[in-house]
């Protein structure tokens, strides 16, 4: 499937045609540069190499560097591949626009993902959802987001695998589907899609149709 390879901007908000305001997602999609072309004789696979974001050359590697001249381009920082279904055959240092891509002006839906913020180490409240021992009475004290009782005492004296308990939250890849496409701004090659996507602000996203 065709895609771009971007950076969240932040959210916003716009009105829609029955005045409702409607949450949205900034998305600065592309350009991208076309860095390699996967063949079928010689991969194994069709696919579309996509770089963006520039990257300054001192702190390229050698072998990143040899790669991005094939390709007569500036070192990139992200890369990504993409099924060659782009509804014309790229060559290698083409540009890829978010105007070529998402610019039909019909109604689209997309495929956003990206990482989600890392919280760190977090209790069973907050990365759960648990609702703590609750009360404050009968002796209690500083139980109020304790997980409570894990299991049985003799048998298995143990807690089960899988047990949902304190740990590191966020800092995961998650795909968002379906977003809907609001408006694409190919001047400043800005994607606004309905609804919020995983990741800080300035984090790298991949949009797909």
């Amino acid at each position: 499937m065709p895609g771009l390879i971007g950076k969240k901007v932040g959210m916003t908000s716009v009105f829609g045609a029955d005045g409702k305001n409607i949450p949205c997602t900034v998305i600065e999609a592309g350009p991208c540069v076309v860095t390699q072309i996967r063949t079928e004789e010689k991969d194994g696979y069709a696919a579309v190499q996509l770089a963006y974001d520039e990257k300054k050359e001192k702190h390229t590697s050698a072998g990143q560097l040899g790669h991005f001249k094939k390709a007569n381009t500036t070192p990139k920082r992200k890369l990504v591949e993409f099924a060659n279904d782009f509804g014309k055959e790229l060559e290698l240092g083409e540009t890829v626009t978010v105007a070529e891509v998402f610019g039909h002006g019909a109604l689209e839906w997309v495929d956003v993902t990206g990482i989600t913020k890392g919280k760190g180490f977090q209790g069973v409240v907050k990365r759960h959802g648990f609702a703590g021992v609750g009360g404050q009475t009968h002796g209690q004290h500083n139980r109020l987001r304790a997980p409570g009782s894990m299991g049985a005492s003799s048998w298995p004296s143990r807690v089960f695998k899988g047990k949902r308990l304190a740990g590191r939250m966020g800092g995961d890849q998650v795909k968002i589907q379906n977003l809907r496409v609001l408006k694409v701004i190919p001047e400043n090659n800005l994607l606004i899609v309905k609804g919020s996507v995983p990741g800080a602000k300035g984090s790298y996203v991949i949009v797909e149709e």
